[in-house]
């Protein structure tokens, strides 16, 4: 057994290996479903032995072993449960032939095939992103859980009934095809992209972002870009979280308290993300915008504002007319929101306002749960551009009645009293 160096991330290492093992364990025995038990089972074991023993020679090949004697228990169980004719003769090959006696470990990496399998188009979004943070991120369902506000029995049920779907549907872990390769590559971004979100900023809780699921969002990002670099939306989805992340460290102040962008210290901001960014969008990025799809859209909008050395030196108009082109292709409406801001910042809050007005009149931005927090919020600061100050104190209060996030409250609130005149 070798040491981990003081600070070893052994928790890292665990999420690193654990979809090489689960495909291992998969490949070996072709039941998904109880192979994720048996590697979840192994991940707990080695994180309540590694740091007080030492990381092995070969971490993949411990866990592997493990995940490997804690199956065959479960198939075990499950030919005493249901006495199934398929699954003794399977248990019984697996246990009865020497050579299968120790699953090999091999240099496959299955990484993305657990992505896709994850993904799979029959499964809801959430089931998705939740299977995506068992099975290939490594997270146990209590962490899931508490990400998503909800409890762990909840969580393990979603879970677990998303494997049964899978069983049900006879998906199997093999790489995907060239025909469905596409839809299946889209719907891994969308959740990596929904899991990237809700760690940047936490739909609930105290604490702005949740920076364990922003960085493991990143980090299957960068494996779902190892094994498809010719795919230009991949890289424009790993540039976006890349130029986001960069500005964690100034999106808060000592204690805790949300720093708008246009306050924040730029010289906090990643360098390294940024230039890595920049570098990603850059190698793809078409100007004449021909193909170009929506996660490079959104990179070249966050690499304007990483390039803007000073908040009055952003190129709003070059941002508005990006945005414009994103709604042509995702007419969400976050979207839509994201360009009323660049229009009031490019043209004036009057403009911004008229925009939002004909925008909440033709798709309900203002009673659009996704966005109707961020609707008044947006309302208030225009409001208070123009000058009307106790309007935008009541929009700031009410925008603050309907975000479940403590940190995005205060700030509204601390924004109301200011409108106010009334902040110490």
């Amino acid at each position: 057994m070798r040491r981990p160096p003081p600070g070893a991330g052994v928790e890292h290492l665990l999420r690193t290996e654990a979809p090489q093992v689960l495909g291992a364990l998969t490949r070996r025995f072709g039941r998904f479903d109880i192979a994720e038990d048996a590697v979840q089972e192994a991940l707990i074991v080695a994180g309540q032995r590694w740091p007080a023993e030492g990381v092995p020679q070969d971490p993949r090949s411990w866990l592997i072993r493990v995940g490997y004697r804690r199956m065959v228990d479960l198939l075990r169980a499950e030919q005493a449960r249901h006495r199934r004719e398929q699954e003794v003769g399977r248990t019984e090959l697996a246990l009865g032939t020497p050579e299968r006696r120790a699953a090999p470990t091999g240099s496959t990496d299955d990484s993305l095939t657990l992505l896709l399998l994850c993904c799979h188009p029959r499964l809801s979004p959430v089931s998705q992103v939740a299977l995506t943070l068992r099975a290939v991120g490594g997270l146990t369902t209590a962490e899931i859980a508490r990400a998503y506000g909800t409890s762990e029995a909840t969580m393990g049920t979603r879970i677990s009934r998303a494997k049964q779907q899978l069983v049900r549907d006879g998906a199997r872990f093999v790489p995907a095809t060239d025909a469905d390769r596409r839809e299946r590559t889209e719907a891994v971004m969308r959740v990596l992209y929904l899991i990237f979100n809700e760690g940047y900023t936490a739909s609930s809780g105290e604490s702005l972002a949740r920076r364990d699921l922003s960085e493991e969002a990143v980090r299957l990002a960068r494996l779902l870009h190892a094994a498809d670099p010719d795919n230009a939306e991949v890289a424009g989805l790993l540039a976006l979280m890349l130029l986001i992340e960069s500005r964690h460290g100034a999106r808060t102040d000592a204690d805790g308290a949300l720093v708008p962008l246009e306050s924040q210290d730029r010289t906090r901001w990643d360098q390294e993300l940024i230039r890595e960014g920049t570098r990603l969008l850059d190698a793809v990025w078409d100007p004449r915008g021909t193909g170009t799809g929506p996660y490079q859209f959104q990179a070249a909008i966050a690499a304007l504002h990483a390039e803007a050395p000073a908040p009055e030196l952003t190129d709003w108009p070059r941002i508005a007319m990006l945005y414009l082109w994103l709604e042509r292709l995702t007419p969400t409406a976050p979207v839509r929101l994201s360009r009323v801001v660049a229009v009031a910042r490019a043209f004036g809050p009057t403009r911004g306002l008229t925009l939002l007005d004909t925008l909440c009149r033709r798709h309900s931005l203002d009673r659009d749960p996704l966005v109707r927090h961020h609707e008044r919020a947006v309302r208030a600061h225009l409001t208070r551009m123009t000058g009307d100050t106790a309007g935008a104190a009541a929009l700031y209060r009410e925008a603050a009645t309907l975000t479940a996030n403590g940190a995005e409250r205060r700030y509204l609130l601390t924004e109301a009293e200011r409108a106010d005149g009334t902040a110490t």
